[in-house]
């Protein structure tokens, strides 16, 4: 199971590292449920890649701090991959799935 994110050392973290896939979810909407469930699976079978996911409810702070500090508007559910600090990609709502993770952490472990 993905790690949930629920300090700012642990975003710093997030943040800091080579490649990290974010999840903001929402424990209240279907969407967000639908989308975690994919993520969920998806962690399931990539178990080496690192991610964590925010309860955007719970940790506004730490899902809005994202949006300001990648300068992408918050949306929930959103996927973001981080590499030191950027994001690379994002995705929300259906458009988070198996395949589009799958090419974002292709993508982000290209060389080049």
């Amino acid at each position: 199971m993905p790690a949930r994110l629920r300090t700012e050392a642990e975003l710093v973290a997030a943040f800091a590292a080579d490649s990290y896939l974010v999840l903001k979810h929402s424990t209240r909407c279907p969407i967000s449920a639908a989308a975690f469930a994919r993520y969920e699976r998806w962690c399931a079978a990539h178990p080496a890649v690192a991610t964590g996911w925010i309860d955007v409810l719970e940790e506004r702070a730490l899902a809005q701090a994202v949006a300001v500090r990648t300068g992408i508007q918050h949306e929930s559910p959103q996927a973001l991959l981080l590499a030191k600090g950027v994001a690379r990609w994002y995705a929300a709502h259906e458009a988070i799935h198996g395949a589009s993770l799958d090419a974002a952490c292709l993508t982000a472990t290209a060389p080049g």
